[in-house]
């Protein structure tokens, strides 16, 4: 440990704070160091699993270091503000798993119903990706969208069979494209407009 190193970790908490406030690495390094083992066992103990706790404690000290001029002394302590971002993660960690549950589930279930064709598992999942993904679409882009894949209407018989002028078919179907491409890319990678 240098000399710097020492001192912080010398630091009483309320110093200790404020140098974290003010954007100080070394303070976080010693935040970390002081209150990681806690939101580490916070997350093993609610995911029971070692790398997703490991995960999780990393999201919650970046959320932290992110977010700290969010972070107020007077309304509690440092550790129960991590603690609550921790709390945040974990149920983030746990809907996550609890969605991969779903999915796989349900490309098992198209497996199951399409044994008789042959179709490869990364298939089936992205048909249960996609469906998924239209599910989330608004009812006008959906409807578009199952017209032309699903029915395969050009846009003019998508505009006759539902009355709406062509222009509008043409923006839903573009609106509709757009945000799926978006929700199936990675999130950072791509910036969504509606």
């Amino acid at each position: 440990m240098t000399t710097a190193q020492q001192t912080v970790a010398d630091l009483d908490d309320r110093a200790l704070v404020d140098g974290f406030l003010a954007g100080d690495e070394t303070c976080l390094e010693t935040v970390h160091r002081r209150w990681g083992p806690l939101v580490y066992a916070l997350a093993w103990r609610s995911l029971g699993d070692a790398r997703e706790a490991e995960d999780v404690s990393q999201l919650v000290f970046l959320a932290a270091w992110r977010g700290r001029a969010g972070y107020v002394p007077e309304r509690g302590t440092l550790p129960g503000w991590l603690t609550g971002i921790a709390r945040r993660k974990i149920a983030d960690a746990l809907a996550a798993r609890t969605r991969r549950s779903e999915l796989v589930a349900a490309a098992g279930a198209q497996l199951m119903l399409r044994h008789d064709e042959c179709v490869a598992p990364e298939t089936a999942i992205d048909r249960v990706l996609l469906a998924d993904e239209m599910s989330q679409l608004p009812a006008p882009q959906r409807r578009v969208l199952n017209l032309a894949f699903y029915d395969d209407l050009t846009q003019t018989q998508i505009a006759e069979v539902t009355g709406w002028p062509l222009g509008t078919v043409k923006s839903h179907a573009r609106r509709g494209l757009r945000r799926l491409a978006c929700r199936l890319q990675d999130a950072d990678a791509v910036e969504c407009a509606a």
